[in-house]
C-alpha cells in the first residue's frame, strides 16, 4: 500500500514514517501543499494521511478539497489535534474519510488502516484480471503466461494506469536497454493482451 504522509513537524513525521514502514507500508513524505501536488501528479496512492495545521501555505483541509475537486477520490485520514465539532464537520465537508486525534498510539493508526483501507489484491482492466499478490494475469478467466520482461513491463504499466511511465523506467527492465527492443516488446504485449498502450512520443507510455 502506498501512503502519502503530510506532516510538517520533522520529528513527528519521521516517527509516523518509521512506524508505517515497519508495518510494510510504502510511505512518501510531504511537508507542504507543494509537495502533495507534486507527488500526486507523479504517483497513484492508496491512502492520504494529512495533518490539518501546516506552518506555511494551504491547510490540510484546503489541500484535500483541491484534490477532491480535481477528481482524486483517494481515501484520506486527518491526523490532527483539532477534534471540535466544527473542525470535524469541515474536514468531512472537504472530503475526509476519517479523523485520528493527536496524540495517539501508532498502533491505533495501523489498526484503522488495515481494517478500513485494505488494498484490493486484484486489478481489473477490460477483460484482464491481475493478481497483485502473486502477479498472475488472467484474460477471460484464462491464465496468461508472459515472459519475465513482458510481465515486468505490464506490471509497471498497470500499476501506473492513467499515468505516464517514462521511457527510461521501461528501458531499465531490458537486459540490454535499447529503444527499438522496447518498442518490439510493447508491440508483443499489445498483441498478446489485445490492449492499447499509448505512446507519448519521446516521453513514455501509458495504459489509459
Amino acid at each position: 500500500m502506498k501512503i502519502l504522509l503530510l506532516e510538517d513537524d520533522p520529528l513527528l513525521h519521521e516517527c509516523f514514517k518509521e512506524y508505517l514502514e515497519s508495518e510494510k507500508f510504502e510511505v512518501f513524505s510531504a511537508f507542504s501543499a507543494y509537495d502533495v501536488y507534486d507527488l500526486t501528479y507523479q504517483e497513484r496512492f492508496d491512502l492520504y494521511l494529512f495533518d490539518v495545521n501546516l506552518s506555511i501555505g494551504e491547510s490540510g483541509f484546503e489541500i484535500l478539497k483541491a484534490l477532491r475537486e480535481s477528481g482524486d477520490m483517494t481515501p484520506a485520514i486527518y491526523i490532527t489535534a483539532q477534534v471540535d465539532i466544527d473542525s470535524i464537520s469541515k474536514g468531512f465537508d472537504m472530503g475526509a474519510d476519517d479523523y485520528i486525534k493527536k496524540p495517539f498510539e501508532p498502533k491505533e493508526l495501523i489498526i484503522r488502516i488495515k481494517n478500513r483501507y485494505k488494498k484490493e489484491s486484484f486489478i481489473y482492466y477490460q477483460d484482464l484480471k491481475y493478481d497483485l499478490n502473486n502477479r498472475h494475469l488472467y484474460k477471460d478467466s484464462q491464465m496468461i503466461h508472459l515472459s519475465s520482461i513482458l510481465a515486468e513491463i505490464f506490471h509497471i504499466l498497470i500499476l501506473n494506469r492513467g499515468k505516464l511511465v517514462s521511457i527510461d523506467t521501461l528501458l531499465e527492465i531490458l537486459i540490454v536497454p535499447n529503444p527499438n527492443a522496447l518498442r518490439v516488446n510493447l508491440s508483443k504485449l499489445k498483441k498478446i493482451l489485445d490492449i492499447d498502450i499509448k505512446n507519448i512520443k519521446g516521453r513514455g507510455y501509458l495504459i489509459e
